[in-house]
């Protein structure tokens, strides 16, 4: 039963406001950078992708279970993406990554159940605002780093351990999220586009109203597809 709690729990991840401070900072400064203009460019871009999500798949040991420590696994799966760019100017953007509502397997690999054992799915959407910047501008090769906040939103949970009982995740988790990156461009709007982001994720795991666990999830996105600047 703690096992897939752990796994729904470690999508959520408790950061103490005062780490958030530097990053909010940083980007309310850089929304009051000019925006790009000048040329009749428009700020906005679009960009469509194929999604890879790979969790880490790292989680506390449930000794009552047998169960070893990272024994806990959320299934891998492709997605969509959808992401909407704003650029402040040549080098810093906001990047707003969006996809569809997901559902994972959650496996437990080992446990005194043997193993692995399918303890049940949930539903999650992680959308991510990060704040980019290019060392080279505009260039037609333009790598990139980023850094912003991941929200995880969590429902519709069916975990359950046989003969132990029903799971329970939390609703929500905020963690911090970085990404590294390059576009390449095709003409005055269309570009090709390669993206990894590194995004903590992370929750607890409830057996009623007692934790019995923690997962952290920590997916790598890695996405690859093409965007159009409007």
């Amino acid at each position: 039963m703690t096992l897939s709690s752990a796994v729904k729990r470690s999508l959520k991840i408790r950061l103490a406001p005062a780490a958030l401070l530097p990053l909010l900072g940083a980007l309310l400064t850089l929304a009051m950078q000019p925006a790009v203009a000048g040329d009749g460019t428009s700020p906005w871009t679009v960009r469509v992708r194929v999604l890879h999500i790979h969790p880490a798949d790292k989680s506390d040991a449930i000794p009552s279970l047998a169960v070893p420590a990272d024994s806990i696994s959320a299934s891998k799966k492709w997605a969509p993406d959808i992401d909407i760019e704003y650029a402040f100017n040549d080098k810093v953007s906001a990047e707003l990554l969006l996809t569809v509502p997901q559902k994972h397997t959650v496996t437990v690999r080992e446990s005194a159940l043997g193993g692995p054992v399918n303890i049940g799915t949930f539903r999650h959407l992680p959308p991510t605002l990060t704040v980019k910047y290019r060392p080279l501008g505009s260039a037609t090769l333009s790598p990139y780093v980023g850094v912003g906040l991941n929200y995880t939103r969590i429902w519709d949970a069916r975990l359950a351990v046989p003969t132990v009982g029903s799971l329970r995740l939390d609703q929500s988790s905020f963690g911090l999220a970085w990404q590294v990156g390059a576009d390449y461009q095709l003409d005055d709007h269309w570009s090709a586009s390669v993206d990894l982001k590194y995004v903590k994720i992370g929750s607890d795991v409830k057996l009623g109203a007692t934790r019995v666990s923690h997962v952290n999830v920590d997916p790598v996105l890695m996405a690859f597809g093409a965007g159009y600047r409007f």
